[in-house]
């Protein structure tokens, strides 16, 4: 999710200033995605520009209310009802870890097993906080629910790598390369 979208989805519950939708954007994802109020006033300019905001005038404090369009619910509408690809959600970076280990001759079991500690440890954090939690909180316990899944299924994955580890005959550091000379 892109803060454009979020900005959206929470103006068509209805209008608002910039600082207020950046409180409830924060609120919504449970606090785990800090943003920078800059960063929604410049979303917000792209977004007016866009058509997909626009300016509703000023509250008593003098601070700009902005609805959302036609054109907006109809971006909105196009965003929920999409689904999210997971090469979109960032690089996955223990598989290029594990990829430049194995290219540079590095120990990947080490990074298997550094990996495995971590991954477990923030799975007992994970289980930890959902025996803690509200119930009532349904969006919280989802994402609880996403994160756990998320760490067991990266344990399944590296003990898949271990086995494939154990298949392959160790291959040989690669070498070094020769320094070029100009």
């Amino acid at each position: 999710m892109g803060i454009k979208e979020g900005l959206l989805a929470l103006l068509a519950r209805g209008e608002t200033h910039g600082y207020q939708l950046k409180v409830d954007l924060e609120a919504a994802t449970g606090e785990m995605w800090a943003i920078n109020v800059g960063q929604v006033y410049t979303t917000l300019s792209r977004l007016d520009r866009d058509g997909l905001v626009t300016s509703a005038g000023s509250d008593a404090q003098g601070r700009i209310v902005y609805r959302i369009t036609e054109a907006g619910r109809e971006a909105v509408a196009t965003w929920m009802a999409g689904p999210v690809e997971l090469a979109a959600a960032g690089r996955d970076e223990i598989s290029l870890k594990l990829m430049v280990a194995l290219a540079a001759g590095e120990d990947a079991r080490q990074v298997v097993e550094v990996q495995r500690g971590a991954t477990m440890g923030l799975l007992q954090d994970y289980t930890a906080l959902k025996a803690g939690g509200d119930d009532r909180d349904l969006a919280w316990q989802l994402h609880l629910d996403r994160l756990i899944f998320s760490a067991e299924a990266e344990l399944r994955w590296l003990e898949r790598v271990e086995t494939r580890l154990d298949e392959v005959p160790t291959a040989a550091p690669a070498p070094a390369r020769e320094e070029a000379t100009t």
